[in-house]
């Protein structure tokens, strides 16, 4: 089921409390972070503590917030943790674009990056709207 194409009803929320990785959203997260693994091995050492941690947590806590929220018994629960996945793509905007400026990503990889993120991001929007209006 494509969550951004506007299918979603209220009855799914049950089938996604079931199992998450059924939503396109944590889907594409999930890549998303694999990928953010894969490119934050070039990175400096002396960064190994720094942004490589923090941009692989930031990463990663967008799925698991997904996972975690279709966990709850509750809709407005469910929705807050889509919103904790959402603050924490944002914070990944902002390291994706630090990297890029201290040229440990060149700009063709932080485009792509970005772009993805973006689409991860309007999706995120439209899933906590329908969240919402279902409480």
């Amino acid at each position: 089921m494509n969550i951004y194409s506007g299918s979603f009803v209220r009855l799914d929320i049950q089938k996604f409390r079931k199992d998450f990785k059924e939503i396109l959203i944590w889907q594409r997260s999930h890549q998303f972070t694999l990928d953010i693994y894969k490119i934050s091995v070039t990175f400096p050492p002396e960064e190994k503590f720094g942004l490589t941690s923090q941009i692989r947590r930031a990463s990663y806590s967008i799925p698991t917030n997904i996972a975690e929220g279709c966990g709850r018994n509750t809709e407005a629960d469910m929705c807050r943790f889509f919103i904790i996945a959402m603050g924490s793509a944002s914070e990944l905007e902002y390291q994706l674009l630090l990297v890029k400026d201290l040229g440990y990503l060149p700009s063709s990889a932080y485009n792509l990056l970005l772009n993805e993120l973006i689409e991860i991001k309007k999706m995120l929007n439209a899933f906590i709207q329908k969240l919402k209006k279902s409480f």
